[in-house]
């Protein structure tokens, strides 16, 4: 008996396994982007709270210290729009890559019907045969 052959098929379903693999790199790029910007957000504001304190220690200083919060506080409005970019891309890509994810199952499991039916088709293959070769012994005799 032959073995199982997806045919033509199987180059549908390395095709789609590719796909899903490049969504789901280009997900996990998106997200470190979105999370490299979150640390940036983070930093920012620690260095915001610092700048704020050391703002008193010194009047003569205190202009030099709120040109450098207004800086801080207009380089974290600027990190917190580019996070709300990175936000959109990611969930563009995420609904990329649950595309890509349903195709490639829709074909696994149609390969898995084909495979279960070629499985059964041995297995009454060689029941058969088993039948076959009981009839012959039992004419035999």
């Amino acid at each position: 008996m032959k073995r199982f052959d997806f045919g033509p098929l199987q180059k549908v379903l390395n095709l789609r396994e590719f796909r899903e693999n490049e969504c789901k790199n280009e997900l996990g790029k998106a997200i470190g982007i979105l999370a490299e910007i979150e640390n940036k957000i983070k930093e920012t504001a620690v260095k915001r709270h610092g700048a704020a304190a050391q703002r008193f220690t010194d009047p003569l200083q205190m202009p030099v210290w709120d040109n450098y919060i207004i800086r801080l506080d207009r380089q974290a409005q600027n990190l917190t729009e580019q996070a709300a970019k990175a936000e959109i891309v990611v969930e563009e890509k995420r609904a990329e890559y649950l595309e890509a994810y349903k195709e490639l199952k829709a074909i696994e499991k149609l390969k898995e019907k084909r495979l279960t039916g070629y499985k059964k088709e041995i297995s009454d293959y060689r029941d058969a045969e088993a039948d076959d070769l009981a009839s012959a012994r039992q004419l035999a005799q």
